[in-house]
């Protein structure tokens, strides 16, 4: 069974920050050059799912990755409770409607991974039912890489510590109040169940697309990590622009 209390939260000892973040500013540039080649191609999507437990720090990754992307080719959608009309649907309909068209990447700032976490946790979704949702996903994600939709995964992993730390900036300082909300807290309580859930997911959704664990307790670290899975990611796509048509 997947055990992320095995796996470090923090960036490896031997990581110098300052070279780190410098190396992660020219990535991100790199990453802006490579989505710009990608619309122009207009053959293929990418997908960014990013999870994580409450003040991971996915809005700041968020920000601070597609910073210098053109507005016009990556969007982000934050997935909330849903609402009536999508509750009178199935648990994916809303999540459909927001993959990227060719050309585009989007973000999805929670995800369909929520039908299987938080969903559980509450005890709205028994296990039986989250296990049949489980293939549900693989097959989901599995006609969208058929569909040239590749999708990076992302688990930003945070320690018990660090995130009580976050929590507290948020009630002590004026420009952070805004983040905070007292299901946050409740959350946090929850965290030994959200992270059996989590191993049960990387376990098992799904076994062609891996999940990527990102140390999350130094932002610098867990910025260049994920920026860097990016733009690996599209240099492979041998992207080419397309030739004039006369």
């Amino acid at each position: 069974m997947f055990d992320l209390k095995e796996i470090s939260t923090k960036a490896p000892k031997k990581a110098k920050k300052e070279e780190i973040k410098a190396k992660t500013l020219e990535i991100i540039a790199e990453i802006s050059d490579l989505q710009y080649l990608m619309f122009a191609e207009h053959k293929r999507a990418l997908l960014v799912v990013l999870q994580g437990m409450d003040a991971s720090g996915k809005d700041g990754l968020v920000r601070k990755i597609f910073s210098g992307v053109n507005p016009q080719g990556v969007w982000v959608k934050s997935f909330k409770a849903p609402t009536e009309e999508e509750k009178d649907h199935d648990f994916l309909w809303r999540v459909h409607k927001a993959v990227p068209p060719k050309g585009m990447i989007h973000v999805f700032n929670r995800s369909h991974y929520e039908e299987v976490l938080i969903t559980r946790v509450q005890g709205w979704v028994d296990d039986k039912t989250a296990k049949k949702r489980f293939e549900y996903i693989n097959a989901f994600e599995k006609m969208l890489e058929d569909q040239d939709t590749i999708i990076l995964k992302f688990y930003l992993h945070v320690s018990e510590e660090e995130q009580k730390k976050r929590f507290q900036e948020r009630l002590e300082h004026p420009e952070k109040f805004w983040k905070f909300s007292p299901q946050d807290l409740l959350a946090a309580q929850d965290r030994e169940a959200y992270e059996k859930y989590y191993a049960e997911i990387f376990e098992h959704c799904s076994p062609d697309i891996p999940w990527n664990i990102v140390p999350a307790d130094n932002n610098w670290y867990k910025e260049y990590v994920v920026a860097e899975k990016i733009a690996e990611t599209l240099r492979k796509l041998d992207m080419k622009f397309p030739t004039l048509k006369m």
